[in-house]
């Protein structure tokens, strides 16, 4: 047993020599671009991205304010109508701004955040259809896809790493 003691002590002396320190601090070609330049370089764009995200959700409340005045000269359902349809839209860039925020908290994107942007995307057009002509089968579709959304939106959230709540 003694020689194993000697063979660990010799490890911990190699361990903590600066020379071995040094080595691991060297810099590796690559390493500035990849840990440095391009994490910064996609929070900014991501930023930007956000930036003018919320521009264009501001565009589109003045736009849908601007037009309230119409309901006076036109009928109030047909107004009604292009309201939710833009609504609906709003939530569906918020719900991406959402998730663009969390991949500048955390560094990656949730599932749950893009399963719920698509289920605020896909309830939206499936509202929309309210008011145009459609295909039964369509509905159908829309409405199995967002089942099934629903289906997995409940799995990532209940099996989720984050929460340490898997079922046992």
């Amino acid at each position: 047993m003694p020689a194993m003691s000697n063979v660990a002590a010799k490890f911990h002396r190699i361990e903590a020599s600066p020379a071995v320190e040094q080595a691991a601090q060297a810099p590796v070609p690559g390493h500035v671009t990849a840990d440095v330049i391009y994490p910064a370089l996609v929070r900014h764009l991501t930023g930007l991205l956000i930036v003018a995200l919320c521009l264009w959700m501001l565009a589109g409340i003045i736009h849908l304010i601007a037009g309230l005045r119409e309901t006076l000269t036109t009928g109030w359902a047909s107004i009604a109508e292009h309201v939710i349809i833009k609504a609906l839209i709003m939530l569906a860039l918020l719900e991406v701004i959402r998730t663009l925020q969390a991949y500048l908290k955390l560094g990656r994107v949730r599932v749950t955040f893009i399963l719920d942007t698509a289920l605020v995307v896909l309830i939206g057009e499936l509202m929309g259809l309210w008011f145009k002509e459609y295909a039964p089968e369509k509905v159908l579709l829309g409405l199995g896809v967002i089942v099934t959304l629903v289906a997995l939106r409940i799995v990532t959230a209940r099996f989720s790493p984050e929460t340490g709540s898997e079922a046992k």
